[in-house]
């Protein structure tokens, strides 16, 4: 199985992507590590964390190897596209569609997720070849946006991106969402104190939520 669909699989088996959006580069390396060992298979570190490409490469690193997904958030361009590909992501994101963008991490088999808001925008993002559409953002929609469009485009595979809980996960995926975008519910349960132990409990509560309203 090539590296593409490994890394497909793992976000639409474990159904969650971590969006990693922080103020330091050291934070986001601890936040991302607690979150892996919380049970979490893929992670995107945003470009808006300083030192975003160094952070890609280091967790690439140490945990391709056992098969988790890190990949690169807030890839609006192809020549952010390639410089993440070069640095070890094996996943771009962006919050809208960028077909140059696409097409990179289409040519280096890198898995895509790319933004959109409406119904057009959605169709517009499956045409130009991403894999999963980004519903974003997705928090002034809600469920049952998703389970109205998903009414005409059955086939498309949505993951809302913004306000996911563990409280409100089941709507989201009884609405019919691939995988959801998990944020600061897990990656700013440290902050207040610097225990990162409270990251890996979150993810481990948001993951076991998620099993919970797939079931």
């Amino acid at each position: 199985m090539g590296t593409k669909f490994n890394a497909l699989d793992a976000i639409t088996r474990s159904g969650a992507l971590l969006i990693v959006r922080l103020d330091t580069a050291e934070e986001a390396l601890a936040v991302s590590e607690a979150a892996i060992e919380g049970g979490f298979r893929a992670l995107e570190i945003t470009l808006s964390v300083p030192g975003a490409l160094d952070v890609i490469t280091s967790l690439a690193d140490r945990h391709r190897k056992d098969g988790i997904v890190i990949g690169a958030g807030t890839v609006l361009d192809e020549q952010a596209a390639h410089r993440c590909i070069s640095a070890g992501a094996n996943l771009l994101v962006s919050p809208n569609l960028n077909q140059a963008m696409l097409a990179t991490a289409n040519r280096y088999q890198a898995v895509s997720v790319s933004g959109a808001f409406t119904p057009s925008e959605i169709v517009d993002t499956m045409q130009a070849g991403a894999d999963i559409v980004k519903v974003f953002p997705a928090e002034f929609l809600g469920p049952d946006y998703v389970r109205t469009v998903k009414a005409p485009l059955p086939q498309a595979p949505l993951m809302p991106a913004g306000g996911v809980t563990p409280d409100n996960v089941k709507q989201w995926f009884d609405a019919g969402v691939t995988a959801v975008g998990v944020g600061s519910s897990v990656t700013k349960a440290a902050r207040a104190d610097g225990d990162y132990g409270q990251v890996t409990r979150a993810a481990a509560t948001m993951l076991a939520a998620i099993g919970e309203a797939r079931a």
